[in-house]
């Protein structure tokens, strides 16, 4: 009915412009409820005309930063991160390089959404991280991409790659706590939180070395396949997974502790 007092709804689905938003559209029920638009680029930018969106939503996305800190990828700098491929157990000088980055991209993102979403209008944030107060080589998360970079070093070890490759590979994520997102937010100034709280863990079982291989291997394959070649996939998933099953213990780092948050963020009228 032309008169209907049920609303239109336009869904933005947002991603990298390399990334296959056909795949996207075929995956869309035929008799989904609204319009679909993919809008290409990093949401660490504008990507929206200004107040022209009602809510926001990011799911399991701002744990990847815009970028890979550019001194640990510098031989000459103190925070090169020979040897490993994140920040966790490194230098002081390391993870200080990925929490200015992971400053100054949570700016971006919320000062990009600040200008595009009405007055009154609202944010929903999945984020994996950690729980306040925890070190960042207690994360979980952080713990099993050790597992990972500990695969890639032995690979070297081995001469099936190139110890160069592993000291330039580096990746570009970080997982924040509650703590820093509210300290983000309240930097930025142009929202409230009106929700914050984390999300109940997962039980671990029988299957979990394959499920995270798996996972990991759907999150990371583009940027290991641009490094190393597409040859050694094979081999480190399946390395990684047995090392995952020889030490399960890295799991329970912090047994019933949840390490996934939602904040529900509302636009203020400023």
């Amino acid at each position: 009915m032309m008169n209907s007092l049920v609303p239109e709804f336009q869904v933005f689905f947002n991603d990298h412009t390399t990334n296959d938003f056909n795949m996207l559209f075929k995956s869309l029920p035929q008799n989904r409820p609204y319009y679909a638009v993919g809008v290409p680029g990093s949401f660490y930018g504008r990507i929206f005309p200004n107040a022209s969106i009602h809510v926001v939503h990011s799911s399991f996305s701002l744990h990847w930063l815009s970028r890979v800190p550019k001194q640990v990828v510098d031989r000459n700098s103190p925070a090169w991160n020979k040897g490993r491929i994140q920040y966790s157990n490194s230098t002081d000088e390391v993870v200080r390089a990925y929490e200015a980055q992971f400053a100054e991209d949570m700016e971006c993102f919320l000062h990009a959404r600040a200008q595009e979403i009405v007055h009154g209008g609202l944010m929903v944030i999945i984020i994996p991280g950690r729980p306040n107060g925890s070190s960042h080589s207690d994360s979980v998360a952080n713990a099993t991409l050790l597992l990972l970079g500990s695969c890639l070093v032995d690979m070297a070890k081995e001469g099936v790659l190139l110890e160069e490759k592993v000291d330039s590979f580096n990746l570009p994520m970080y997982y924040m706590s509650p703590q820093e997102l509210e300290a983000a937010v309240e930097q930025n100034g142009f929202f409230s939180i009106e929700r914050l709280e984390y999300l109940p863990r997962v039980p671990v079982d029988d299957t979990v070395s394959e499920q995270l291989a798996s996972h990991l291997r759907a999150a990371l394959e583009g940027l290991i396949k641009q490094q190393f070649g597409e040859e050694i996939l094979d081999e480190l998933f399946d390395r990684y997974r047995k090392k995952v099953e020889e030490q399960l213990s890295i799991l329970e780092i912090e047994s019933g502790k949840p390490t996934h948050f939602l904040a529900a963020l509302k636009r203020k009228a400023n």
